[in-house]
């Protein structure tokens, strides 16, 4: 019976072990994608644990008659699949401001988002992570005045490429 307890033991060790990442302890980067003009983020991944992190993006959006900033904050939580591959899902919020200015008419305002986040990454031997992610944001305060958001809903869809250290 001690065997058999023991060998048990093992194995859920040995099977918690072949799971444990190798999340870097910090990655900075650029996320790449289109929700609604924010072309370009800023990324900056901060890990947490053996398989959790949290994520910033600040992206922003500067045109002829835009302009807008929006912080995102996910909490992420990290399986590996194989060597180097990892998928990950999120929860997070973020805050934005945007102004819009065209042929007389100008209109500002805030908007504060809830959003879920789900990818796939790839770390390379070489402190490179590239990924690939939807990010559905809900906007919670869009009054229908609001020149910048249409609707409560915008799905992003990103690349990421940071660099790990």
């Amino acid at each position: 019976m001690k065997k058999i307890i023991l060998s048990a033991f093992m194995l859920i060790g040995l099977a918690f072990a072949t799971q444990a990442q190798d999340i870097s302890k910090n990655a900075l980067g650029l996320r790449l994608g289109d929700n609604d003009g924010f072309g370009g983020e800023v990324s900056y991944q901060r890990g947490l644990g053996d398989n959790n992190r949290l994520e910033l993006d600040l992206g922003w959006r500067n045109s002829k008659n835009y302009d807008a900033i929006k912080l995102v904050g996910l909490y992420q939580w990290v399986w590996n699949i194989d060597q180097g591959f990892n998928w990950y899902a999120g929860v997070g919020a973020g805050v934005g401001s945007w102004s819009y200015n065209k042929s007389g008419q100008s209109a500002s305002g805030t908007f504060i988002l809830a959003a879920g986040d789900i990818g796939i990454e790839y770390n390379f031997d070489i402190p490179l992570q590239l990924s690939l992610d939807l990010r559905p944001e809900f906007y919670l305060n869009n009054n229908g005045n609001n020149q910048f958001r249409e609707n409560n809903f915008g799905p992003d869809f990103g690349l990421g490429i940071r660099y790990r250290f």
